[in-house]
């Protein structure tokens, strides 16, 4: 297998087989982001693609059950070449279980219902989705290129073509002035379509970003522990989804908050209660995580 740079993957994919079918991320505007900068975006050939594939047939056998096609948005390629890519992954890999992308609400709305249909019938189980914020302010000010209505839209149409969906929700990316709004939006937003994964991440500044700046010039204030797991319960008590499961599996959290909305909402408000009881010196600080 050919990799190119540094090559991402959420937690949850940590098993599985990586096969880059996109370099960077054709937004690479996010002003909290620095994983794709530097990085001109460009889909890979399928025929590389197919190729790197047999190289790891022939390196680890066929009893590969997953499969993660990184960089960013790897939703933007045309459907006819996930289709060609993803039937040929399952010819080569026949206990192959799950394929995955990397997918934002702006790319996947400009498939269609069809085309969505089609990739899930080609093998796509799961698409992960940065929405970061349902609050349309934050949104703008991190210049996410999405608005809310356009990640219900998403959401509906992923739900509607039996794709599961994996949204990120980024703790702490409205500042101190929006961190109400921004969990009270979130919650609006996520409840129209209720993804099957919520997945919680804590906004860390990163050095070279936008948004790294404006907290080091006073702009832009970072939350506490416990003001961000503050945020955590308003979200979670205003989650009216459907059988959602909220997750907290990723280094920048303060604490494990994890279960299913509805039915374990009070276990999980119970246990931010209980964190919020701990003296706040005992986390680390907002500025520093734990990568």
């Amino acid at each position: 297998m050919r990799y190119e740079g540094t090559v991402y993957r959420p937690p949850s994919e940590a098993n599985s087989l990586l096969i880059q079918a996109t370099i960077g991320c054709p937004h690479n505007k996010c002003t909290f982001c620095q994983m794709y900068k530097g990085t001109r975006f460009r889909l890979r050939p399928v025929h590389e693609i197919k190729e790197d594939l047999a190289m790891a047939r022939d390196y680890y056998g066929d009893g590969i059950y997953s499969i993660f096609f990184p960089d960013g948005n790897t939703i933007i390629m045309k459907t006819d070449q996930l289709e060609e890519i993803f039937l040929y992954a399952k010819e080569l890999f026949p206990r192959l279980q799950r394929i995955t992308v990397y997918g934002s609400a702006r790319y996947i709305n400009k498939k269609s219902l069809a085309d969505l249909q089609r990739l899930k019938a080609a093998g796509l189980t799961r698409i992960h989705t940065g929405m970061e914020s349902g609050d349309d302010v934050t949104l703008e000010r991190i210049n996410k290129g999405v608005t809310s209505t356009q990640i219900v839209e998403a959401g509906l149409k992923l739900k509607q073509a039996g794709l599961q969906t994996s949204e990120y929700y980024l703790v702490g990316i409205g500042g101190l002035e929006r961190t109400r709004e921004h969990a009270l939006e979130s919650a609006r937003v996520l409840s129209q379509f209720s993804p099957d994964f919520i997945r919680l991440r804590t906004f860390v500044p990163v050095p070279n970003t936008p948004l790294y700046e404006d907290y080091h010039q006073g702009k832009f204030k970072l939350l506490s522990a416990h003001q961000a797991l503050q945020e955590i319960r308003l979200l979670v008590e205003h989650l009216e989804c459907e059988n959602s499961m909220v997750l907290s599996d990723h280094v920048s959290n303060y604490w494990d908050v994890q279960g299913m909305i509805p039915a374990d909402r009070e276990d999980m408000l119970a246990s931010i209660d209980h964190a919020l009881q701990i003296d706040e010196k005992r986390f680390r600080p907002p500025e520093i995580s734990r990568l």
